[in-house]
């Protein structure tokens, strides 16, 4: 994979309560990543550019809410996210990454 599209795929970490437990507790980060990005793409984009092993990836895509606006209903825009699982002993510090 090379580097321009290693940067394409993932969009940035997906910060949020149930993130924060599930990497206390099992290990797992959650990510944004690009709508066409594929589970093989996103496993080496975070091994390359976090230096650690991928267990493995579950991606799921999330629908934008609908909101009542002054000119009737809007649509947020939905995003897809993935759930990466690390092999034990390794983890991911994102005040490190940059």
């Amino acid at each position: 994979m090379n580097q321009e599209r290693l940067f394409k795929v993932l969009l940035g970490p997906h910060m949020t309560e149930k993130a924060a437990v599930l990497a206390d507790a099992k290990n797992q980060y959650v990510f944004k990543v690009a709508a066409d990005a594929t589970k093989p793409e996103i496993k080496k984009a975070v091994e390359q550019l976090f230096d650690v092993k991928v267990d493995a990836v579950r991606v799921l895509n999330t629908n934008g809410k609908t909101r009542r606006t002054l000119h009737g209903l809007g649509r947020r825009n939905g995003f897809r996210k993935a759930y990466v699982s690390l092999v034990e002993g390794q983890a991911i510090d994102f005040a490190d990454a940059e």
